[in-house]
């Protein structure tokens, strides 16, 4: 512990800097009250390392999230949020109890990316009217239409006419931060990661505003708006939310998303770990459920295992979870003695670092890398983004699973059987494993057979496996294959199986 202790701070120092403009952009992404998101924040970085086994992971809100807890603020208010998140929580419990830390692996990799796509786009298209200095509540909301004012697109063509040219210079300097921040090779770059830089340079700017140029200048509503007073943000947990079946829903999404983020964000850290050790899932999926029914009940964000600041931990040098702990306790003083300070960060400066975060998530190069690899790949994760963007998150990864499914069906079945015609002997051998979607394909087989046929042979072959019903299939096909005077053989499977009730 001693050894390790003095990186570990410096490695938590690092991940504050880099998650404190990150929390209040999620809250601002996500419609909710921006202490909502430094709540999360402080209560992701202190919970989760007591009980996670992670030795790099670092939780906190994420901007993956934002687009379902806007939703949820838009239709049912801040109080559903919490309860729903509160629900998502007990969802990770169980799933925690349950040892089914093993989840992403039934989910299609294509799925999760067109998920991760979907999300980048979103936070683009919604959060570019606030880098441009323009509020409408239409943002809020993750639909594609608006109720009688047109749709996303409409909304962001309205917000780019009615722009605020001191908002539009304080984005346009944070994309050169953003985006160069890379090349710095100065020696203490590493303390000065690009997010707190664009809030340094854009809160100067604003308050440059402010002194020098008050045509520029930034309302008060175009600022970051967190209570002075911490302790009187924490908001007592409503139990009303809990009779509405909405709640339920966006609880059940959130428990979704935040577990298919936490492990893949889990998974990826351990590949960026150094010692190369292995975190247990299960046990990862038990600390964000514990975090996530302590932020709802305190009135904050839904947290997840972040990647960002997870990297930013590992690349910062730290060696065992006392650095995520370190960044929730700095995260902690800065919500109790520093609410002046940050009510003077320009909500520009927020919005353009999760647009930035957003269109690295989109990557084009993702979606030509997709397109390269063919059909069965590509569709899947096209339409997963589009099913998203054109409905909600639940639904568009429903989508996109079962068209996964169908093409990998599809697949599966190819090439299931060979035919061969001789001699008025029909083989048919099985290739792979014979399942109840295999069915079809054998009935072709069976009755397609050429006249003059006198035998049909049907082969295990390579099945290790003959499910009940392709066997019923035979077994049905044998008294038709009597009358039709064609001897029907069966090599490989027990002849007992092919009985009524056979096994």
């Amino acid at each position: 512990m001693k050894d390790t202790l003095p990186a570990d701070l410096r490695a938590g120092l690092v991940v504050f800097l880099v998650a404190l403009p990150l929390c209040l952009g999620v809250a601002l992404a996500s419609g909710a009250p921006l202490a909502a998101g430094l709540i999360a924040g402080c209560i992701g970085g202190l919970v989760v390392p007591l009980i996670s086994r992670s030795a790099l992971s670092v939780s906190g809100p994420a901007a993956g999230l934002a687009a379902i807890v806007a939703s949820g603020v838009a239709e049912h208010g801040f109080a559903a949020v919490c309860a729903a998140t509160m629900i998502a929580g007990l969802f990770q419990l169980a799933l925690g109890g349950l040892r089914a830390g093993a989840l992403t692996a039934f989910v299609p990799s294509t799925v999760i990316r067109g998920m991760l796509s979907a999300i980048g786009v979103m936070l683009v298209l919604k959060q570019l009217p606030h880098a441009v200095g323009y509020d409408h509540e239409a943002f809020e909301s993750d639909s594609f239409l608006v109720d009688g004012e047109g749709n996303t697109f409409s909304l962001l063509a309205h917000a780019l006419g009615a722009l605020r040219p001191g908002a539009v210079l304080i984005s346009a300097i944070a994309v050169a931060i953003l985006l160069g921040h890379r090349r710095l090779k100065w020696k203490h770059a590493a303390w000065f990661p690009a997010p707190l830089l664009v809030v340094l340079v854009g809160t100067g700017l604003a308050l440059a505003y402010d002194a020098w140029w008050p045509g520029l200048a930034l309302h008060a509503r175009h600022r970051v708006d967190v209570p002075l007073d911490a302790l009187g943000a924490l908001a007592p947990v409503s139990l009303e939310p809990f009779a509405n079946a909405g709640t339920w829903r966006m609880g059940l999404v959130l428990g979704i998303v935040a577990t298919l983020e936490s492990l893949l964000s889990l998974e990826a850290i351990d590949r960026l770990d150094p010692e190369r050790r292995h975190s247990d899932p299960n046990r990862e999926l038990l600390a964000q459920g514990a975090a996530n029914l302590l932020t709802g009940a305190l009135g904050g964000l839904p947290v997840t295992s972040v990647i960002v600041r997870s990297s930013a931990n590992a690349n910062a040098g730290a060696k065992t979870r006392a650095a995520a702990f370190t960044h929730g306790a700095l995260l902690l003083v800065s919500v109790l003695f520093l609410a002046s300070v940050l009510r003077l960060i320009p909500l520009a400066a927020l919005a353009t670092i999760l647009v930035v975060t957003g269109a690295q998530l989109a990557d084009p190069r993702a979606f030509v890398a997709m397109w390269r690899r063919g059909p069965r790949i590509f569709a899947p994760y096209f339409v997963t983004i589009a099913a998203i963007l054109l409905t909600d998150l639940l639904i568009g990864i429903l989508v996109g699973l079962v068209v996964g499914v169908v093409l990998t069906l599809r697949e599966s079945m190819r090439h299931f059987l060979t035919v061969e015609d001789r001699a008025g002997v029909r083989r048919i051998v099985f290739s792979k494993d014979a399942y109840f979607f295999h069915k079809a394909q054998l009935l072709d087989a069976l009755n397609e057979a050429p006249g003059g046929t006198v035998r049909i042979v049907v082969s295990k072959g390579r099945a290790d496996f003959v499910s009940e019903d392709v066997r019923e299939t035979l077994r049905d096909f044998e008294a038709l294959a009597t009358r039709r005077g064609i001897e029907l053989v069966i090599e490989g499977v027990p002849r007992a199986s092919l009985m009524p009730g056979g096994h």
